[in-house]
């Protein structure tokens, strides 16, 4: 194979989702037409490069120009909720569902001895920080409910015991439409312990 095609699969089979054979058809797929694919992309990529960042306070994604970002210089968020996510697409997520007005703060990821992100990888002492302000009333973890979220969350917990906050995590259970043949044990489980009244 061509080396410049080879390190275009390299670099994209980088990106989450993408395996070794989906960046190479991806690549493929840009080389076969470049004016019509390749071209556009290189110019959006530039272009993202020149005038995206993560906001300072959130670290949610902005616009070079808009620092802090739209959702923390809105002054109708409730600023005592502070929703901590991994990443800057989760407040994205979140946003999307329209049920959420308070403030945010991406983490930039989460404790993982695998991945050798460790405390001083994550923006744990801007969380620290923002609650010593005074104005959090409430953190809401919205991490994984995998192990390395798991054991981020319960960190954060222990680091913000001096702080006079509600610590809350977001409701485990059942996705929408779906029914408990499909659940794997530990979402079922999670389902049960948080069950409520009705």
């Amino acid at each position: 194979m061509v080396p410049a095609v080879n390190t275009l699969i390299h670099a994209l089979a980088r990106l989450p989702g993408l395996g070794r054979r989906s960046a190479e058809r991806a690549a493929l797929a840009l080389m076969r037409k470049p004016e019509l694919i390749l071209d556009p992309l290189l110019v959006a990529l530039h272009d993202a490069r020149e005038t995206v960042c993560c906001c300072p306070t959130c670290g949610g994604f902005t616009s070079k120009e808009v620092v802090p970002c739209r959702l923390c210089s809105d002054s109708l968020r409730d600023a005592t909720l502070l929703c901590v996510v991994e990443e800057p697409a989760d407040i994205i997520q979140i946003e999307k569902t329209g049920g959420y007005t308070g403030c945010y703060h991406a983490l930039m990821g989460k404790l993982s001895p695998s991945r050798q992100t460790g405390v001083s990888e994550l923006r744990l002492q801007a969380l620290i920080t923002r609650i010593g302000q005074g104005t959090v009333k409430e953190v809401i973890l919205a991490l994984s409910t995998d192990m390395e979220g798991d054991i981020t969350s319960g960190y954060i917990c222990e680091m913000l015991k001096p702080y006079p906050v509600r610590v809350t995590r977001l409701a485990f259970g059942l996705p929408a439409d779906s029914g408990i043949g499909y659940s794997d044990p530990l979402t079922l489980k999670r389902a049960l312990k948080g069950r409520q009244d009705v």
